[in-house]
C-alpha cells in the first residue's frame, strides 16, 4: 500500500503528512464507513462513470461516499472542483466537520489521535489534493485503475 501512502503525502501541502492523519485519511477511504452510510441516487451531482465496482467497499467505495457524504453536506461544487480538471476550489476545515458530521469526525479523531479541531484542519487542507489525485480523469476511477495507483 506504499503507492496509496505516496499519492497521500504528495497531497499535503509541501508533502508533509504525520501518521495520525495518515491513519484518519485510511479509515476515512478504506473503511467504507462512509460508503454504507450513503444510499442510491446520492451521488447525481459528482461526476462519477457507472461500473460493476460501485459496490465493491474499500478505498473506490469510500471515496464514492465521501463525495457523496460531501454533496449531501452542501459542499457538491466544492467535491465536484476537485474531481474535475479544474481548479481545486478550498474547503474550511468548519464546512468539512459540518459535511461528515459530528460522529465521523468523532470515530476518525479517535482512530487517529488528532484532536477534532486538528484533524478537520489536516483533512481541509489534504483532501482536495488527494481526491483530485485519485480521480485523475475527472471520475471515479474503477477498481482497475486504482489498483494501479497502489
Amino acid at each position: 500500500m506504499s503507492g496509496f501512502d505516496d499519492m497521500i503525502r504528495s497531497a499535503a501541502p509541501g508533502g508533509n503528512i504525520g501518521k495520525p492523519l495518515m491513519l484518519a485519511l485510511g479509515a476515512l477511504l478504506a473503511s467504507g464507513v462512509l460508503f454504507r452510510g450513503s444510499g442510491a441516487g446520492q451521488t447525481a451531482n459528482v461526476p462519477t462513470q457507472p461500473t460493476s465496482d460501485e459496490g465493491a467497499g474499500g478505498v473506490l467505495g469510500g471515496l464514492g461516499g465521501l463525495l457523496s457524504k460531501l454533496q449531501q453536506g452542501g459542499l457538491g461544487n466544492v467535491a465536484n472542483s476537485w474531481v474535475g480538471s479544474g481548479q481545486n476550489q478550498p474547503v474550511s476545515s468548519g464546512q468539512l466537520g459540518s459535511a461528515l458530521g459530528p460522529n465521523i469526525i468523532k470515530m476518525l479523531s479517535q482512530k487517529s489521535g488528532l484532536s477534532e479541531e486538528e484533524l478537520t484542519q489536516e483533512l481541509s487542507q489534504v483532501l482536495p489534493g488527494l481526491v483530485d489525485k485519485l480521480t485523475p480523469n475527472g471520475r471515479l476511477p474503477t477498481a482497475a485503475e486504482l489498483s494501479q495507483k497502489m
